[in-house]
């Protein structure tokens, strides 16, 4: 079974905004299940679509499934049948080994900034960017899933 294991951290801004980076990448994704025990969600970027199952997290481990799909079929079930969405600007940095993601989340949740990396098991060692703030891995609010039914911008 395939598995995801995802640290996620939040940010030092102003080291992220002077880090030299490459071109973002635009991803809208959406949701046709959100489920504390799974999620179904659909992402599509300009060229590029993809539909992804997961199950629940257990530490920083869930169940996924990801396939690649034509991007026309991608922004279809994202118009018909999301029932919740978010936009974001992804940039892929690589730094000692490894390739973090960092998304500038876009809209209702503009201003934040999460940073993730994948890793091979939970306890793999890793260097940590001066640009990184601290870590939310187990913290829900930062779930993307959870970011399109109670944006940022609703926070307190």
């Amino acid at each position: 079974m395939p598995k995801e294991i995802e640290r996620k951290f939040l940010l030092h801004a102003d080291k992220w905004q002077q880090l030299i980076r490459p071109a973002g990448q635009h991803y809208w994704q959406g949701y046709l299940l959100t489920d504390p025990q799974k999620t179904i969600r659909v992402r599509a970027t300009d060229t590029h679509g993809y539909i992804t199952i997961k199950g629940p997290n257990t530490g920083a481990t869930r169940d996924e499934y990801e396939y690649e799909i034509p991007v026309q079929e991608a922004n279809e079930l994202l118009d018909k049948f999301a029932l919740s969405e978010l936009s974001k600007v992804r940039y892929k940095i690589p730094f000692h080994g490894h390739i973090w993601e960092v998304d500038e989340f876009l809209g209702n949740n503009a201003g934040l900034m999460v940073a993730e990396i994948e890793l091979a098991s939970e306890d793999e060692q890793f260097d940590v960017p001066e640009w990184i703030a601290r870590e939310v891995t187990g913290d829900e609010r930062y779930y993307n899933s959870n970011l399109t039914l109670r944006p940022f911008k609703d926070w307190d």
